[in-house]
């Protein structure tokens, strides 16, 4: 187990728009732009067209109150359920997907998914309307939405929650279980995730970060009855000292029948 004293994500929450904020904004001093937004909506852009990918539910089961990394998807499943750990990320993105005075702003995200200015805000209600269900679930009940019991999905994207809830290797591959149990077989999992970290900081609290590295991943999945069908890793180009990762991470797999 890890002894270090950083604060769980899953345990004792954090502040999820401070976290938009310094992850994910468009402010001109956010220096994660090209990690934390362009690696993954470039991944997850050419995954969906290319490998085509598509179904009736898709799960989506990430850290924080982010949705950049469903833009792409909703145009290609029926239904969207979003499972979130904490009430604060719940509350955060039903703001947005309200619209609500004060919602953070995916503009600059939307921009990126349409080819002129005027298709913005349908692009937006695409998103929105395809996210059905956000519900908070429990990582340590067999069934985590009891007592609910949810489709079994077509796709599962799991984008930084593995590395944020996972407090050593044997947690990784029992949270990757439960997650498998939730998905057809054949249905894909995609995940998002950091590499060679120990830390990343919200706000004024430092928060715990699984260490591994990509063949961790490789043989976690596996293990686990999954295929890999692609994997891509880049190196950091951010200059921070809110995060110490070394790599990102995008692997498109799928569980074999």
């Amino acid at each position: 187990m890890d002894s270090s004293p950083h604060k769980i994500y899953h345990v004792h929450g954090f502040d999820s728009r401070q976290a938009l904020e310094d992850y994910f904004s468009d402010k001109p001093d956010m220096a994660f732009e090209e990690d934390a937004l362009m690696f993954p909506i470039e991944n997850l852009k050419k995954t969906f067209t290319e490998e085509h990918i598509k179904g009736d539910v898709l799960i989506d089961l990430s850290a924080g109150s982010y949705v950049h990394h469903l833009f792409s998807a909703c145009e290609f499943f029926n239904h969207t359920i979003v499972l979130k750990v904490q009430d604060r990320c719940i509350m955060e993105l039903k703001r947005w997907l309200d619209t609500r005075t004060g919602a953070f702003n995916w503009g600059h995200v939307t921009k990126l998914h349409v080819e002129k200015s005027d298709q913005l805000q349908d692009k937006e209600e695409k998103v929105r309307s395809a996210i059905q269900h956000v519900m908070r679930c429990n990582l340590e009940k067999e069934n985590m939405t009891d007592p609910i019991v949810l489709p079994p999905a077509d796709c599962i994207i799991s984008a930084w929650l593995l590395d944020q809830i996972s407090k050593d290797q044997e947690d990784y591959i029992r949270y990757l279980r439960k997650f498998s149990g939730l998905l057809k077989p054949g249905g894909h999992l995609i995940l998002i995730g950091i590499l060679d970290t120990t830390y990343f900081e919200v706000g004024k609290d430092k928060f715990h970060a699984l260490t591994y590295d990509e063949d961790f991943a490789r043989k976690a999945l596996v293990g686990e009855g999954f295929v890999i069908d692609n994997c891509v890793v880049k190196k950091r180009t951010a200059v921070s000292d809110l995060i110490d990762y070394k790599e990102l991470v995008f692997i498109d797999s799928h569980k074999q029948k």
